[in-house]
């Protein structure tokens, strides 16, 4: 009985060994002080499939409707790269600092991970 438990834990552990993962170049990005007469900045957050079998991004989700992630959405082969856009537009939006978060969805480990955009948008000079 112990030889099959052990033998389970065993092929879990290198199935689990055996999945997609991914890892961020950064997890930040801090677009500085920007004029509101130039709302609309841009980043990009590239990844890294360092596990053994294809990632999968299934989502990304910004906290506001001013932050818009795009996404590779083909599978990522094992040491392969893609990427991550993201548009903050604070047209409309109050002057003055903020910090986004978008929430990446993987079938990888981790199966969730957090990145942020931050900047400074001064008000329009008259």
């Amino acid at each position: 009985m112990m030889a099959v438990l052990l033998f389970a834990c065993v092929s879990f552990a290198s199935a689990q060994d055996n999945q997609a993962q991914i890892k961020f170049d950064k997890v930040s990005h801090d677009f500085g002080t920007f004029s509101e007469s130039n709302p609309v900045q841009e980043c990009i957050f590239t990844f890294t499939n360092v596990g053994q079998a294809p990632l999968v991004i299934n989502q990304a989700v910004a906290s506001c409707g001013c932050t818009v992630p795009s996404y590779t959405k083909e599978p990522i082969a094992p040491g392969k790269t893609g990427a991550i856009k993201v548009t903050y537009n604070g047209k409309g939006k109050f002057p003055g600092h903020f910090k986004k978060s978008i929430t990446v969805r993987t079938n990888g480990k981790p199966e969730m991970s957090r990145l942020y955009v931050e900047g400074t948008m001064e008000e329009e000079k008259q």
